[in-house]
């Protein structure tokens, strides 16, 4: 998003401000006296480099919370805020593995049964609950946790895209690098499936009651996880968002995880990023317990931000993203989340309306560290989460400080290099 800041742009800078300066006659007589300040440049140029990165992350931080406030605005009637500010759906509560008589003392203060939901494959029950007329949604879950203090709730919150921007429009197509088929999962908004990059991939969706709709960030993020494969890769995708203004919704990411369970999909990727959840970390553990291999982005919210979810959960593997020089994004998470770090910068992917993009973020560097894992695993086997992420590390490019780190974690995965990177270390 913002170039390399070059030395010749420092001493151009440098060159305009001597002749402003007053006495510029004599400047040539004090150039030895200017030596120091010369040799001092390249650290100058990364306390530059430092700053312009502090700045790129801080603005992409406050890129998602305008995203989240102009949600907010236009849709105050479905959408609140939990007491950090992360966006909720209004008036609801989802109650795990409720008691029959802890369901009946809600009824009776006034909470209504909007949905109730057995997954088994998860070994859950959710309930979603709405709360009484005049009962803001925040009262209503202190409400309930007061009325049930064992019980466990929480808001049906929102979760949104990873990426750090819209795949813009670009006129050259994806480099290819075929590679094996896959079978591999995605949790995402919608995927157009009329896309040339997806020809050849058998495409079974979950969602919508079976309506499609196509969106920017899902199409893209399918085109990097099973585009170019081989002839009989298959994808799994499930739409959580529907083009609905409320989508994202942590019960309809919990009923997604519950249908891979049931398709036994081996890899899934999340691409997506919110708070922590007790319902999402429920249906996660369910999921890893089971042998689904998990992925999913660390964020965009910058190096001082707070993690984000569910890439940190311990069962999932969390992806950073960098660019073509191998740095860290400077808008990307860091910390004990992040696993593995894959090319997140001027990646060419699909546009919903049959065109290529160009897009940036973690959103799209996730989907290359699942199709490393999908290329990997079959079908779910109990433990086998660990060993693919063993096999990964095996597989991975360490950079920054010799072995794991905060920044790329065990280290940079490409399964779209033209060349493995195994063993260079």
């Amino acid at each position: 998003m913002f170039p390399d800041f070059k030395p010749s742009v420092l001493l151009f800078a440098l060159a305009v401000a001597c002749a402003a300066a007053p006495g510029r006659a004599q400047s040539v007589a004090r150039l030895p006296a200017a030596a120091p300040a010369l040799q001092a440049l390249p650290q100058t140029i990364q306390r530059t480099q430092g700053m312009l990165q502090d700045t790129v992350s801080s603005g992409m931080s406050q890129a998602r919370q305008l995203e989240i406030d102009k949600r907010l605005r236009l849709h105050r009637d479905l959408l609140d805020t939990d007491s950090n500010g992360a966006p909720v759906l209004r008036s609801e509560v989802i109650a795990i593995d409720p008691a029959p008589e802890a369901l009946q003392r809600a009824r009776s203060a006034g909470f209504t049964v909007v949905e109730d939901r057995r997954l088994d494959e998860l070994d859950l029950r959710i309930v979603v609950l709405r709360s009484p007329q005049g009962t803001g949604t925040r009262a209503a879950l202190r409400r309930l946790r007061r009325l049930d203090p064992t019980g466990n709730y929480d808001f049906n919150h929102l979760y949104f895209g990873s990426a750090a921007g819209d795949a813009q429009a670009s006129s050259a197509p994806a480099s290819s690098h075929p590679s094996q088929a896959i079978r591999v999962g995605l949790i995402d908004s919608g995927v157009s499936r009329r896309h040339p990059a997806l020809a050849g991939v058998d495409l079974n969706t979950w969602g919508c009651d079976g309506a499609p709709h196509p969106d920017v960030h899902g199409t893209a993020v399918a085109s990097l996880l099973v585009g170019h494969s081989a002839a009989g890769s298959t994808l799994y995708s499930a739409d959580i968002y529907c083009g609905r203004p409320a989508g994202g919704a942590v019960a309809s990411f919990a009923e997604a995880m519950a249908w891979m369970a049931r398709e036994r999909v081996g890899v899934i990727n999340l691409s997506l990023v919110g708070p922590d959840n007790r319902l999402l970390q429920r249906a996660i553990q369910a999921m890893a317990a089971r042998g689904h291999v998990l992925v999913a982005a660390v964020g965009n919210d910058g190096p001082a931000a707070p993690p984000l979810f569910p890439a940190t959960y311990p069962e999932v593997i969390g992806v950073t993203a960098v660019d073509r020089r191998r740095r860290a994004l400077p808008e990307a998470g860091r910390g004990r989340q992040v696993d593995f770090a894959a090319p997140g910068s001027e990646l060419r992917v699909a546009r919903p309306d049959g065109e290529w993009g160009t897009a940036r973020g973690t959103s799209f560097a996730a989907p290359l560290v699942a199709r490393a894992a999908a290329q990997l695993v079959g079908a779910p086997d109990e433990g086998q989460a660990a060993r693919i992420q063993a096999q990964l590390i095996a597989l991975a490019m360490d950079l920054g400080p010799r072995g794991r780190d905060n920044t790329y974690g065990h280290g940079l995965l490409d399964p779209l290099a033209p060349e493995s990177v195994a063993g260079t270390r």
